[in-house]
């Protein structure tokens, strides 16, 4: 069994400065707007969460159990030593918190990559913490609301690619653009393109240590992209090529020999 734990900040779909008071420094019109889109994010997902969908996502496959679901205002962020140490596959959503996730609990996150835990990065937690640390870049991008994507599979014989069909039409999603602030990966898998004219290098996997790294761009929250079977399909395909039960606990150090 493929051991989950899913982290969503779980801050979007609660949004209120009363609840989160950091977010009192932000602009009114700001502040008014994310807080009328708390309940289309609501409305838009299983359980009124983002990770209440990606739970029943994950757990269509027989194999998968979820085991952990964390957030931001959790203990360590959810993200204990023991959490980490019961899990193979960890999915990252995250948008406007990136910063209340502690330095800790980011290189947490990192050294049991390096140890051998999957990680998958989704949409928006392209800037969160453990993926810059893991990477090393600033992770920036061109980014718009409002357009729709081909999200085309430039490596079709890949194990995340399995069963998807060359093109994937998503009539709503928000448009990623280069330039990204990425290392070159390891295995590009994914491109989108965009109603706007707009590309974006969309999967992407790198080796870190004895783990994967995956990161994926569908999946804004107030849009239906997770329920899109062939998205589905391959974020199922990501959890088992990223777990690696076999090599978790294993330390990376320097052996006499």
């Amino acid at each position: 069994m493929i051991r989950v734990t899913i982290f969503n900040e779980y801050v979007q779909e609660q949004f209120s400065v009363e609840k989160f008071p950091f977010l009192k420094d932000w602009p009114e019109d700001a502040i008014r707007l994310m807080t009328e889109r708390a309940s289309e994010i609501r409305e838009a997902h299983e359980g009124g969460a983002i990770h209440d969908t990606l739970k029943n996502l994950v757990q269509e496959c027989d194999d998968v159990e979820v085991r952990h679901i964390a957030n931001v205002e959790m203990p360590e962020n959810g993200l204990t030593e023991e959490v980490l140490s019961d899990t193979d596959v960890l999915l990252w959503w995250a948008h406007l918190a990136h910063e209340r996730v502690s330095d800790e609990v980011s290189k947490r996150v990192r050294d049991h990559v390096q140890r051998g835990m999957g990680v998958i990065f989704l949409h928006s937690a392209h800037m969160c913490k453990p993926m810059c640390d893991l990477l090393g870049t600033s992770n920036t991008l061109r980014w718009q609301e409002g357009q729709s994507e081909h999200l085309w599979c430039c490596s079709p014989a890949h194990p995340i690619a399995k069963g998807v069909p060359a093109c994937i039409w998503l009539e709503e999603e928000e448009m990623y653009g280069e330039y990204f602030d990425i290392p070159s990966p390891d295995e590009l898998i994914f491109i989108g393109g965009f109603s706007g004219g707009e590309v974006f290098r969309s999967g992407c996997v790198w080796n870190r240590g004895y783990g994967k790294v995956f990161y994926f761009q569908p999946g804004h929250e107030t849009y239906r992209s997770y329920f899109q079977p062939d998205i589905r399909r391959i974020i199922q395909n990501a959890v088992h090529y990223l777990a690696n039960p076999e090599m978790r606990g294993q330390k990376l150090e320097c052996i006499p020999v």
